[in-house]
């Protein structure tokens, strides 16, 4: 019950998360506004976001997940309201500033009671399997936002989009807590001192930072996809009609969903070739993405399908970064670690974003939201330096790792029984 209700409110805050995926042509029109300054809502939503991981880390090992968790829904409720009602360019901006500190205060959260209720080999699957069902967020800001946007306004779709996560306010409050002992925990009390501690000694680990590249490297294609620029692209970039752009982006949450469980399950019984399995998964979106953007013309829809699969099955293997916090340092300080491996994907997502923007405007230049599929071509370029720096530091810290790491302890520690 705790874990469920815990995954429904993460369930919502990717929701919120994803809802201005596609609204964001509709966003262009209604505060008037150029790719760059429509980048500018994920830009600081990301921002935030990552900004707030490390603090968010800090508060759940001081008030315990279910505090921190209760007042991210809150947040959320109000930062979607004031979106929903706000008028100019300026007052839409600091609303999503609000949706991404709410948001900040879930995933993490939800870490922390996977480890507190559950041991071993299910921790990892179960971690797995929280992103992988929390995605039905984003399926249900796809093809129903869609809709609401077209059938109901923009006020009306975003008002309902904010009325469901009091009710997911309300069920964290009553049926989550701490531990299966407590209702509440209380870690010790915040100094500077603790602070610096906890963080020196969570990154001084080479697991801790293998964990943050993988994250780093892995994540942010499916994040740009699905929040901003995914639909932009399909159907200005590659002529498809809005009702199948909504329905690849729906693809890329499949993956994510099919993916996930079994990516759990392989790291949990094979923790030695976790940095393996990243290496793999993240060579495939490269390769894929080459063959999207270098297809003379529009890519043929088979193709597309194929970069929905395997961007969306980048989304689970970058979470195989908070297995290396899990086996890399003690209880008391998973979600500072957490906190740490959470921001990279994110700061990553937000590089891309605003790179995406400016080159769009680059290549169309006074043309407004108008860009063309060259424009898209060069613009999702930008993937590649990303890659590039992420994959050479998997490669450098998971020779680290694996050189102060014994094999079998790992294996044994993985597994819950050492």
């Amino acid at each position: 019950m705790v874990w469920g209700v815990a995954l429904a409110a993460y369930l919502l805050a990717i929701f919120h998360r994803s809802s201005l995926a596609v609204a964001g042509l509709d966003a262009a029109q209604r505060f008037d506004i150029s790719a760059a300054q429509l980048a500018t809502f994920t830009m600081l939503q990301l921002l935030v976001y990552a900004g707030m991981q490390i603090p968010v880390g800090l508060l759940v090992d001081r008030f315990g997940p279910r505090t921190v968790m209760l007042t991210g829904a809150v947040v959320l409720t109000l930062a979607q309201t004031a979106f929903a009602l706000a008028e100019s360019y300026g007052a839409a901006l600091a609303a999503r500033v609000f949706v991404g500190m709410g948001d900040a205060m879930t995933w993490i959260c939800l870490l922390r009671l996977v480890a507190s209720w559950f041991s071993g080999r299910r921790v990892p699957f179960l971690t797995a399997l929280s992103g992988t069902l929390g995605q039905l967020g984003a399926i249900a800001a796809a093809a129903p936002m869609t809709w609401a946007l077209g059938h109901l306004g923009w006020t009306p779709a975003y008002l309902i989009a904010a009325g469901v996560s009091v009710v997911a306010a309300v069920a964290v409050a009553l049926a989550v807590h701490d531990s299966p002992d407590d209702r509440v925990l209380r870690g010790p009390r915040l100094t500077f001192e603790t602070i610096r501690g906890s963080l020196r000694a969570s990154w001084a680990q080479p697991g801790t930072r293998l964990g943050f590249w993988m994250h780093f490297v892995a994540q942010f294609s499916a994040t740009v996809m699905t929040l901003l620029w995914g639909f932009p692209f399909l159907v200005r970039g590659e002529g498809l009609s809005e009702r199948h752009a909504s329905l690849l982006l729906t693809l890329v949450v499949v993956a994510v969903m099919y993916s996930g469980p079994t990516i759990g399950w392989l790291i949990g019984r094979y923790p030695w070739h976790r940095s393996t399995c990243v290496l793999a998964i993240v060579w495939s979106i490269v390769v894929v993405w080459t063959a999207v953007l270098a297809w003379p013309g529009e890519a043929p829809l088979w193709l597309l399908i194929l970069l929905t699969q395997v961007v969306g099955i980048g989304g689970p293997a970058s979470m195989i970064g908070f297995d290396l916090a899990r086996t890399s340092n003690p209880v008391e300080r998973l979600a500072s670690a957490n906190g740490i491996i959470n921001q990279a994907g994110f700061a990553a997502s937000l590089v891309l974003v605003v790179a995406i923007g400016l080159v769009l405007d680059w290549r169309t230049p006074g043309s407004g939201s108008d860009y063309d599929a060259s424009a898209f071509r060069w613009a999702m370029c930008m993937q590649y330096p990303l890659w590039a720096l992420g994959l050479f530091q998997v490669w450098r810290y998971r020779r680290k790792t694996r050189a102060v790491v014994n094999r079998a302890q790992l294996t044994a520690t993985a597994r819950g029984v050492g």
